[in-house]
């Protein structure tokens, strides 16, 4: 009896095991890295429609033309769409469209339209990076039941995923700078039509998992395995002028994020425990949660994560005559300007999002789709208790040479039963570039203490 017993409990504990942790790919399978696969993961091959052209290697070499600030204005000027998509046609293309994209179209049929551009797969990393996501393949595994990574550093964690929490943290961990600056504005649309500017803010980012000479090792003892640090302080409206918040983001899941905040009133900061999941955003008047910031902004630890599958979808990409436009261009009454909006079919990763037994989160079910060539999240469908679509998300990506990668950093959430929007990161009439590092303090609670005192 008491063999049966200690048998039971060593399958039980070999079973808890193989659920939370889960190994990296062979080195057979990492290979195909270096022939039919792109350095990220994605298929080199086109599709068998030629509707999707094979990799060639990305976008390389200069961006002819104006730029604002680090961003080129246009990647491919002269183009036009091949396929305008609208509520009238939507049914003949619905194989491809989110749920929340044939919404958008059903709600707004006079105005909200799909623009297809011929595809171009622009995507492209840095040698470095392109390494790093080699030795990832075979290093990299999560652990905790996927709430936390160890063996991975300075590219894409799971080039060839196998779960759908793999894909998230491809996305939490997606090619970035190792240090930018940007002003970004916080848009909120209202049921009639009109804009109001939530926030305008000064941005410093940081991301130390992409830092050139870290490793694994160093980055996850010294560093506290933090791969964003991010501080910035608001501009506009003028009862706000002031404010700053400071957030690190680590792999810790026992503690995934430290926020600070300062506000002015009180002329004092405090640590900000609530900046995360479903709270709502109130650097965005509470329009958005937080890890709506970004698309998906946070820790993985409130959903399960299904891999659904890959499938060919329009979705907004190189989008950088919207990113770049002026604010007045930019919009329409209740959308984004459809005539600035690039979509392109690609092939996607679709991840489904359930919240774990015994957790609570505002929007209890979620679709994410990610790019296949960068681990970009371009869409999102938010739904709610009852199971109706309730919110979706745009993401537009755009092609950064001073990387060189295609990044993104706003998005639009659409709240599609209210009849609202709101841009969180709006990088419209603003500066994007790509600066020197700052030192690690900058980032500190005391650091925006000392700089308010001044």
């Amino acid at each position: 009896m008491l063999k049966k017993t200690l048998l039971c409990v060593s399958i039980l504990a070999l079973s808890a095991g193989m659920q939370s942790t889960m190994a990296a790919v062979s080195a057979d399978e990492a290979a195909k890295l270096k022939t039919w696969l792109t350095p990220l993961g994605g298929e080199k091959a086109g599709n068998k429609d030629g509707t999707i052209p094979a990799w060639t290697g990305g976008q390389t070499g200069p961006v002819a033309g104006p730029k604002v600030g680090d961003i080129p204005v246009s990647l491919f000027p002269n183009e036009k769409p091949v396929l305008q998509i609208t509520a009238a046609n939507m049914a003949q293309h619905a194989d491809k469209l989110s749920e929340g994209t044939q919404a958008l179209l059903k709600k707004y049929p006079d105005t909200f339209r799909v623009d297809v551009y011929p595809t171009h797969r622009t995507a492209t990393v840095p040698e470095h990076v392109a390494a790093n996501t080699f030795k990832n393949a075979t290093n990299c595994k999560t652990i905790e039941g996927g709430n936390s990574i160890e063996g991975c550093f300075g590219g894409l964690p799971f080039p060839i995923p196998q779960t759908g929490v793999e894909v998230v943290w491809n996305y939490l961990l997606r090619v970035e700078p190792e240090s930018i600056e940007f002003g970004f504005k916080n848009i909120l649309g209202s049921t009639d039509g009109s804009h109001t500017l939530a926030t305008r803010n000064d941005n410093f980012w940081q991301h130390p998992y992409h830092y050139k000479e870290g490793a694994w090792e160093t980055w996850a003892k010294d560093g506290n395995g933090e791969y964003s640090i991010q501080r910035f302080s608001t501009t506009a409206p003028s009862f706000k002028v002031g404010e700053s918040l400071v957030i690190r983001d680590r792999i810790d899941s026992r503690s995934p994020r430290q926020a600070w905040q300062y506000l002015v009133g009180q002329r004092r900061v405090r640590r900000a425990p609530t900046v995360g999941y479903d709270t709502p955003d109130f650097v965005a008047s509470g329009a958005n949660y937080f890890d709506e910031v970004q698309g998906f902004w946070g820790h993985p630890d409130r959903y399960e994560w299904k891999l659904v599958g890959k499938r060919e979808m329009y979705i907004p990409y190189n989008n950088n005559e919207l990113v770049t436009a002026k604010v007045a261009d930019a919009y329409d009454k209740f959308h984004l300007n459809s005539a600035k909006v690039r979509w392109e079919l690609h092939r996607v990763w679709e991840v489904e999002a359930t919240v774990v037994s015994g957790k609570r989160h505002a929007v209890p079910k979620r679709k994410y789709y990610f790019d296949e060539d960068t681990g970009l999240m371009v869409l999102m469908d938010g739904y709610d208790a009852e199971g109706k679509l309730w919110r979706t998300s745009q993401m537009p990506n755009f092609f950064v040479p001073a990387v060189p990668a295609l990044l993104v950093k706003q998005v639009t959430v659409f709240n599609l039963q209210a009849g609202t929007m709101s841009t969180v990161q709006g990088l419209n009439d603003e500066t994007y570039r790509v600066v020197p590092r700052k030192p690690e303090t900058f980032f500190t609670g005391d650091a925006v203490a000392a700089d308010a005192a001044r």
